[in-house]
């Protein structure tokens, strides 16, 4: 294949997590073989990400350098990345499959004449064509897919691959950042978030979700009480969201946001499919409903029989005592 690009993106002073799993993965699936891994990175300071970029498998890294990608600005973005596939000639690039790069992935594969398998949770290459699979119809069934050509796009979906250290010393080119005035012609004037959301669902390594079953504010404290004890995300179902106990920024499923933590609480969610589809690709999932037969059940390592209102205090109460 020669030459892979990941892009790895960037929040608060630190690559995502998804990015580093993708990373990571390429790094591992091309181990013995000649091809070379390129990361591209755009941040105020891209150096800071360095080391870590480095831990997880990138061969050389591109960096990209501008007070502009403070902000997420589709147009800097994605003039950012074809420079980068301009400058680095691969036959694939691939991303992790986070808002921002959905936004722009149609528009950077017009304007390179690349192919594009998106969201897929796994993929294989070969010379002209990468085959992959990919959720459908809500992640309940798995589509076999293939795309051929010169250059292919692949974007992973989050916790579909692990995140797992390759150490190696990469060499590092910095670039002018490729801003044009039309660039900047958008501009990001605020990012609203909902008063109590402290982790970024999409990054958390722990989620406590909360469903139909978290009736008051009594319920509603005892999620936050117990994302609290792991430092974790809050997340709710449409039902619940709708109820107005939770915002809409914390839905989770298919017309809300996909998650993919180490650890679960499915906490008096019922498991419609709708709702599954948004966290089916945890590590770990612990359901606690009063309904045995609840499909959440079907997904979950692990289960309890029994009123949240119940259990979610033990569980609590335990947690402490072994904190």
């Amino acid at each position: 294949m020669g030459k892979i690009l990941v892009h790895v993106g960037s929040q608060g002073g630190e690559a995502k997590r998804s990015s580093l799993e993708v990373l990571s993965h390429v790094s591992r699936k091309i181990a013995g073989s000649d091809d070379v891994v390129v990361a591209c990175v755009f941040d105020v300071n891209p150096g800071r990400l360095e080391q870590t970029i480095g831990e997880y498998g990138a061969d050389d890294i591109l960096m990209y350098m501008d007070p502009a990608y403070e902000s997420h600005l589709n147009g800097v973005l994605a003039a950012g990345l074809e420079d980068a596939i301009r400058a680095t000639a691969p036959s694939l690039v691939v991303f992790a499959s986070s808002e921002s790069v959905k936004d722009i992935l149609g528009a950077i594969a017009v304007n390179t004449g690349a192919a594009v398998l998106p969201d897929v949770v796994s993929f294989s290459a070969g010379s002209g064509f990468v085959e992959a699979v990919r959720p459908v119809m809500a992640a309940k069934s798995l589509a076999r897919v293939r795309a051929e050509g010169e250059l292919i796009f692949v974007s992973v979906r989050s916790g579909s691959v692990e995140a797992i250290k390759n150490p190696k010393n990469p060499g590092t080119t910095t670039f002018e950042a490729p801003i044009k005035p039309a660039d900047l012609k958008q501009q990001l004037k605020e990012i609203i978030k909902a008063a109590d959301e402290t982790v970024d669902l999409s990054e958390a390594r722990v989620v406590v979700a909360a469903g139909r079953g978290v009736k008051d504010e009594v319920g509603k404290r005892l999620v936050e009480e117990l994302a609290g004890l792991f430092g974790g995300g809050i997340g709710a179902s449409r039902a619940v969201v709708e109820t107005d106990l939770f915002p809409a920024t914390a839905q989770i499923g298919q017309t809300g946001k996909v998650v993919s933590p180490d650890l679960y609480f499915a906490l008096g969610i019922s498991g419609a499919i709708q709702h599954v589809a948004g966290m089916s690709n945890s590590r770990m999932i612990v359901a606690i409903n009063k309904d045995a037969d609840a499909p959440i059940f079907e997904y979950a390592d692990y289960g309890i029989v029994g009123d949240l209102y119940t259990v979610v205090p033990l569980l609590i109460e335990e947690i402490k005592r072994h904190k």
